[in-house]
């Protein structure tokens, strides 16, 4: 007989990509295709939701195709996707009522800021342990029932659907039979209570959102339903479900309480894992569900750097420097250590635990034999630097509950650079784990949906099995790292607008 496989489908933010993944978690297959992104106003990030279902569909039949597979081969489903994104669509004909309205949008931000100045967030801070900002899918819904017309009057008869992308292609897959999603995608809505892991009827009524849009909510390893035979892959269950960052939690198995996984992208996603019990974050943190397994949940403190990649991005697109973003590493190898360059990359202000959206990015250090390879190294330093900030507002948080592991283990794009990886062991002044199969996200909704199918063992098993790549350890000096670390507070100080001076002692 063969091994039985699983196939995980990973919705993102720019693209869509099926993986393979056999008895053993590795990788059989991988296919992948863009989508574009639509911009029709200024903060306004949209998708159309047919590009998202085409390229669910053809990244899953060609990854099947590539692994030599057919749909008996394959196990389980399980299904990851860009959080917050969100999307009405009418229950009888499927088609949705407007464009996926992507998590970066800023359209209803004013509405928070209404919200906020009536007091509301911090009952929305209490039930969901999130903050009122338009990031989450609760403004999201409102806008769309305000401003399309019947939306509102279908939706509170019970014609139209709400979800988050992972909902929209489970209904698509099922053809409308299930209307679900799991506790980690419901978690970032603003409307879910985090702590009696239900809808809450207030948070319906303070954001005007109708109780017949919602969907169920189940375990993140569940029965999610059958695949339509004339849909693709018929007849195989989808049988894990979770967000993007808390599947990498899962993928990096992160399951005792302390452990520290960091997503390097566009921006950085760091997630600590705080056990059976939320905790309130001191320093502007969210509070979210990690994931739930057998109807008991786990929790996680998260925050969120806004540049990571996006920094060496702008030193490839914007100031043309470098041709690749791999040529980054390169270039800071080469730099000239007695210029201590510092990039503050607030180009979209400066995200946890400093939250100034009104700040701006800048550069110190400059002398005229100033090149790009000290560009480079600034670049990729500073979403070190930030990383430090990051993670010290995450043990503060934790640190009265227990005591953070001393090492924290990260993916993602930047994380294949090992310059990057080994600067930012030197100046957190812990090591790095750095895992052998990179795709973390996928990994780790695969396990999910091979553990409800019986394909993966328990999630301590998992974890015994989880494969290091490399492990980088800190090579820093304490002198350097501690000048280093007084020279970036300096210039952030400098850079901050002054609304908000990070307290934090580090």
């Amino acid at each position: 007989m063969r091994k039985p496989f699983v196939l995980a489908l990973d919705q993102g933010t720019t693209s869509t990509r099926s993986i393979v993944f056999d008895a053993d978690c590795t990788i059989a297959a991988i296919a992948q295709e863009a989508f574009p992104q639509h911009y029709p106003a200024p903060g306004w990030v949209e998708h159309d939701p047919e590009d998202l279902w085409r390229t669910a569909l053809t990244t899953m039949r060609e990854a099947t195709r590539k692994a030599g597979l057919t749909s008996r081969d394959i196990a389980a489903i399980g299904i990851t996707n860009q959080r917050e994104t969100t999307l009405l669509w009418d229950r009888n004909t499927g088609k949705p009522v407007y464009n996926a309205i992507v998590w970066q949008d800023r359209r209803t931000a004013a509405k928070c800021e209404q919200l906020r100045a009536t007091g509301s967030e911090t009952l929305v801070n209490q039930r969901t342990g999130l903050l009122l900002d338009a990031y989450f899918s609760a403004t999201k819904i409102a806008w769309i029932l305000e401003n399309i017309s019947g939306a509102r009057e279908k939706a509170e008869g019970g014609a139209l659907a709400f979800g988050t992308v992972d909902s929209f292609l489970l209904w698509r897959l099922t053809e409308g039979r299930v209307h679900a999603t799991d506790a980690t995608n419901a978690s970032r809505t603003l409307l879910y209570s985090i702590h009696r892991g239900e809808w809450d009827e207030d948070l319906l009524k303070l954001f005007g959102v109708p109780r017949a849009l919602l969907p169920e909510v189940w375990d993140s390893a569940a029965d999610f339903g059958t695949i339509s035979g004339d849909v693709v892959a018929g007849g195989v269950a989808v049988r894990g479900i979770a967000g993007d960052q808390q599947a990498a939690t899962v993928g990096q198995a992160c399951f005792a309480p302390g452990m520290v996984k960091a997503t390097y992208g566009t921006g950085c996603f760091a997630l600590i894992n705080t056990g059976s019990s939320p905790i309130a974050s001191k320093h502007r943190l969210l509070t979210t569900v990690a994931y739930q397994l057998g109807g008991k949940r786990t929790y996680a403190i998260e925050g969120s750097i806004f540049v990571a990649g996006g920094a060496v991005q702008w030193l490839r697109d914007g100031l043309g420097i470098i041709h690749s973003a791999e040529q980054s590493g390169e270039f800071a190898a080469q730099s000239d250590p007695e210029q201590p360059i510092y990039l503050v990359p607030a180009f979209v202000g400066l995200g946890a635990p400093h939250w100034d959206p009104n700040c701006r990015g800048a550069v110190f250090g400059l002398t005229r034999s100033t090149g790009p390879k000290e560009f480079a190294r600034a670049a990729l330093e500073s979403v070190c630097y930030q990383t430090v900030d990051l993670v010290a507002a995450m043990r503060a948080d934790w640190g009265h509950a227990g005591q953070a592991q001393s090492v924290l283990r990260v993916d993602g794009g930047m994380s294949a650079s090992d310059w990057f990886v080994q600067r930012l062991a030197d100046i957190l002044g812990i090591p790095v784990d750095r895992p052998a199969v990179n795709e973390s996200t996928a990994l780790g909704v695969a396990y999910l949906a091979g553990f409800q199918a019986g394909v993966y063992p328990a999630k301590e098993e998992f974890s015994r099995a989880w494969r290091l790549g490399r492990s980088f350890q800190p090579g820093m000096t304490e002198d350097k790292r501690a000048a280093s670390l007084a020279g970036w507070r300096d210039v952030l100080a400098r850079t901050l607008s002054g609304r908000y001076r990070s307290e934090l002692s580090i």
